[in-house]
Formats: C-alpha cells, sequence, structure tokens
C-alpha cells in the first residue's frame, strides 16, 4: 500500500504557513539583517534607521507602537489598520529603510533576510506589557545595564499625553 507522506515546512515556508493578517490587531514582528551582519552596531546607521522607522509616512494604515533596533535586527510592536495586511506593512518597512540604508552605506549590503517572524497578541494580553518586554531586549542580551542606557528603542507612550 502506497501511503502519500507530506514533507513538514522549513525555513520561510514555515514561517509564512498559517500566517493570517487581522486588521486592527496587534502584532510582534522580527526582522532579521541578511546573514546576521552586525549592520547597527554603526552609530550612525542606526541613528539613521531610528529616524526612519519613526517617519509617520511609513505607517500610513498601521500604528508602529514601539520598536528597538538590535545590532543584527529589528523588533516591532505594530497595530494594523483596516486596509494594509501585515505582510504589506513590513514589506513596505523593509524597503523603505533598505533603500535609506543603502543611499547612507558606502558600499550598501543586501539589508535584510527575505523572511520575518511574527506573533498576533491575543485580545487577553496586555499590549504594554508586550512593549515593556520588547524594549528590554538590549538589557537581557547584556548591551546595557539599563534600559534607558539603550538609545535605539521608542514607544508612543512616551510621547503620548495622558
Amino acid at each position: 500500500m502506497n501511503v502519500a507522506t507530506t514533507k513538514p515546512h522549513s525555513g520561510n515556508q514555515a514561517l509564512r504557513s498559517g500566517r493570517a493578517s487581522l486588521p486592527n490587531h496587534t502584532y510582534l514582528i522580527t526582522a532579521v539583517v541578511h546573514e546576521r551582519h552586525r549592520l547597527f552596531e554603526d552609530f550612525d546607521t542606526a541613528c539613521l534607521m531610528s529616524k526612519t522607522l519613526n517617519a509617520s509616512k511609513l505607517w500610513p494604515d498601521a500604528k508602529l507602537l514601539a520598536w528597538v533596533l538590535m545590532p543584527d535586527h529589528l523588533h516591532l510592536l505594530v497595530e494594523l489598520g483596516e486596509t494594509e495586511p501585515l505582510s504589506r506593512v513590513v514589506q513596505r518597512v523593509k524597503s523603505v529603510t533598505a533603500t535609506a540604508l543603502r543611499r547612507h552605506l558606502a558600499s550598501p549590503p543586501r539589508i535584510w533576510q527575505s523572511a520575518y517572524h511574527e506573533r498576533a497578541l491575543r485580545q487577553s494580553d496586555d499590549v504594554r506589557t508586550a512593549a515593556r518586554y520588547l524594549v528590554a531586549n538590549p538589557l537581557r542580551a547584556g548591551l546595557v545595564t539599563q534600559i534607558g542606557a539603550y538609545p535605539f528603542w521608542n514607544a508612543v507612550w512616551l510621547t503620548e499625553s495622558p
């Protein structure tokens, strides 16, 4: 008897398998620099990336709630809007930031790996708790001893009025 077997998904295909994009939901997203190159160890490059991430034109139908830029990857906490799927939001972020970085760098490498990782927050998850976890990454990685000492992060709650 021949039994058909299916090969399990691996790599980028596994990341895309079962991916859903729900309007008005919040997602934790991780994008990794190509070949884990520590591109953002350079202060000027990290500053440019930070400025580019905070540009309002990058977020026409989504809201960037929090982010942290690590030496070789980026974490985002994004609330989707009504019309754009998650894949389009991430594609725009990677494209716009890569273009800005290529203009800045003398010999621009490939900036981003093609895939990304995302996790949808559950309705019961506290968004501010997720943001605190995200911006504490440099502390857990041993890059600093206090969160406030790391310059490459932001959260909307720092600038919102009470």
